[in-house]
């Protein structure tokens, strides 16, 4: 890390999971190891062969009328009302206003793998059954993913840097780790950021089944359906949600009086060139990104306390995950505790890298390392110390998070325990 760069610090987090509508409901859930999975409620799935998700259910839109009201409500893609509700959630925490003395040095990167798929399949639905004169006017403006950038620097003011990232399942992480960027060099003094998901569609559904890479052996019984690095995982769960996080420079966060929960040090990126959705043998792409990070981070892999996974329950990928570890950290990856949030939550795609951002920071903050749900049988390509059923205390100063995606998209991002 250069003298010229100035230090990232988090000074809120807000989250609309399928473990609860808020960052404590989220963590309580983790700790206790309990699985939002379960059969689909939104749609009738009896016709899939994939039938069970990690749903957000009951959330209330009308609970933040203060930013989007009834009108708005009605036709803003679903995606886009959990950035808004995240963000609100994370600025209370933080304390940060925003108005005319700083909102052109507040911006905002929010991730979505895909963006509004409940607007895409609504309008695609009533062109088929109604014609093209009957499609939303709105459709083309609430089916994209920078609409949730937008329409968060349209309800709080936020006049900074603002766009959207779509790296599929790396998405959130790429987020936060550019959104780092942004006020590392100096051209914001806070930025809103992380990702939003909300895919469980029918078309999303049949869409993603068909890249047979989701779990469809446990639809009678779905809590033991996400199993990251067991021998009897055999593919993702759907999850829907999202996690939003307050980055701000250490000076401005100070200047404000902010009260810092962690602080950010590392990001890296890179690309498989591969394959598609396949990861690269061995987990060559993620260990150059976990270096990357490291390095720019200043660290030793001797310095990593604990890797929230990427974890996803299919059979390559944690295969290649768990190889890239032994890659970078050599013998001590068996002494670094990791703990895949997806056993819980599944697979929130774009949104995924923020809620698991989150849970990282969490874990620096309690001392709780959260587990790695459904391990019961252990594959010999995946030996390492995945926290497996129960939640673990420990002093955790430095955590990673890995985040990786079709397309061969690979980030990580690093945090630390605040010490002044």
């Amino acid at each position: 890390m250069t003298d010229n760069q100035r230090r990232v610090v988090v000074t809120g987090m807000g989250a609309i999971s399928p473990l609860g509508h808020s960052v404590e409901k989220l963590w309580a859930g983790l700790v206790a190891g309990t699985s939002a999975v379960d059969r689909i409620t939104r749609f009738d799935p009896s016709r899939f062969a994939v039938q069970i998700a990690a749903q957000v259910n009951d959330f209330n839109v009308e609970e933040y009328a203060e930013y989007i009201d009834r009108k708005e409500a009605r036709r803003i893609d679903w995606f886009i009302q959990l950035a808004v509700a995240g963000t609100a959630q994370a600025l209370k925490q933080a304390g940060l206003k925003i108005d005319e003395s700083n909102a052109d040095r507040i911006g905002a990167v929010i991730g979505s793998g895909i963006g509004g798929m409940v607007t895409i399949e609504q309008s695609f639905r009533t062109l088929i059954e109604k014609g093209p004169m009957r499609v939303s006017p709105f459709t083309g403006t609430y089916m994209i993913p920078n609409m949730a950038p937008g329409q968060i620097a349209i309800t709080f003011g936020a006049r900074g840097p603002n766009f959207s990232i779509a790296s599929a399942c790396a998405t959130g992480t790429n987020a936060i780790g550019e959104a780092y960027e942004i006020i590392r060099r100096g051209d914001a003094d806070a930025m809103i950021t992380g990702g939003v998901e909300s895919q469980l569609t029918e078309f999303g559904l049949a869409a993603f089944h068909r890249t047979t890479a989701m779990c469809t052996s446990h639809n009678d019984d779905p809590k033991h359906a996400s199993r990251p690095f067991d021998a009897k995982r055999d593919g993702f769960v759907f999850g829907e949600g999202g996690g939003i996080l307050i980055l701000e420079s250490l000076e401005f966060a100070r200047a404000r009086g902010a009260k810092v929960i962690a602080e950010m040090i590392g990001y890296g990126a890179t690309n498989d060139a591969y394959h598609i959705s396949a990861p690269a043998e061995g987990g060559a792409g993620a260990a150059r990104a976990i270096r990357r990070a490291l390095q720019k981070a200043g660290l030793k892999p001797e310095d990593v306390d604990y890797i929230n996974a990427h974890g996803t329950s299919t059979i390559l990928n944690d295969v290649a995950e768990t190889a890239a570890i032994k890659t970078v950290f050599g013998e001590r990856a068996y002494k670094i505790p990791i703990s895949s949030t997806k056993s819980m939550v599944g697979h929130l795609l774009g949104a995924a890298g923020a809620i698991e951002a989150i849970a990282t920071i969490k874990t620096i903050e309690t001392g709780w390392i959260h587990p790695t749900i459904n391990y019961e049988y252990p594959d010999p390509l995946c030996d390492l110390d995945y926290v497996p059923n129960q939640a673990r205390q420990a002093n955790v100063r430095v955590a990673m998070s890995n985040s990786f995606g079709f397309g061969g998209h690979n980030a990580i991002i690093v945090f630390k325990r605040f010490e002044g």
